[in-house]
């Protein structure tokens, strides 16, 4: 059964529980009474199911508690969240779930480090999903052009509750910063290294093996093994397409 079919059978305290099941079900309690009925005798999820509605659940409220960091929630972050929902792919019912937990995470009593403790411990530490959960975040953040200060002390926070490091959090700002897409002609020289994570005097050696990595970290088959909800598949094929853009154009230049 698929995490969204727990979700709209009614099996999703069962299996998701702590903050972000209290999160879940405040937020999209509405949702599903309002349309897509409870059964009230799905069958149990595994475990892939309940990482993968913690991780849709996370990824919305704390986008919506990172864009009230810097005291107010303008239109235009309102409207690019609901463009994140849109490149993603949600359909109907998942962007208005998406919508209610963006809401929840506004809450001033919205417990961000619950949540992203219990996120770190669905995922299991090391697992590259955690990456990619901040990688999302950061590119909500930035999709304004700029980002404030606040936002960025809070994403650093997220940081260090997933245990992610500030050399690992510092390659993620550096890579997203860029703004680096796979174009017909590739991403600049500057940027196409930034992407991969190392300096522009790395070897060729060096950038080979930093393109491995990278491919190895977001690759979404490997992604949506551990977890990574279908539905945000499209994020990581996105990703994947940019590291090799970036290795292509990293490539071309020590040919040259």
């Amino acid at each position: 059964m698929s995490w969204w079919g727990a979700v709209v059978g009614g099996a999703l305290g069962f299996f998701v529980g702590g903050p972000i099941g209290a999160v879940l079900g405040g937020a999209l309690g509405g949702t599903l009474s309002g349309g897509a009925g409870r059964t009230g005798n799905a069958a149990p999820a595994g475990r892939r199911e309940r990482v993968q509605a913690t991780f849709f659940g996370a990824t919305f409220s704390v986008m919506g508690c990172i864009a009230k960091a810097d005291g107010q929630v303008t239109a235009e972050e309102i409207q690019l969240a609901n463009a994140v929902m849109g490149r993603l792919g949600l359909n109907a019912a998942q962007r208005e779930a998406a919508r209610e937990l963006f809401n929840a995470g506004k809450a001033p009593d919205f417990p961000l480090d619950d949540v992203v403790a219990q996120l770190r411990r669905e995922c299991r530490p090391g697992s590259h999903l955690v990456g990619m959960f901040l990688e999302i975040q950061f590119g909500a953040a930035l999709a304004h052009g700029g980002m404030h200060p606040e936002e960025r002390r809070l994403l650093w926070r997220v940081a260090q509750g997933l245990g992610i490091g500030e050399e690992d959090f510092a390659a993620i700002e550096r890579m997203l910063g860029t703004g680096a897409l796979a174009v017909a002609d590739g991403p600049p020289l500057e940027d196409a290294f930034a992407t991969l994570g190392i300096s522009p005097d790395a070897t060729e050696a060096q950038a080979k093996q930093a393109y491995r990595r990278m491919m190895n970290r977001h690759h979404p088959d490997k992604l949506a093994a551990k977890g990574l909800p279908e539905e945000m598949m499209r994020a990581a094929t996105e990703r994947t397409q940019q590291i090799k853009a970036a290795w292509e154009r990293v490539k071309a230049s020590y040919a040259s």
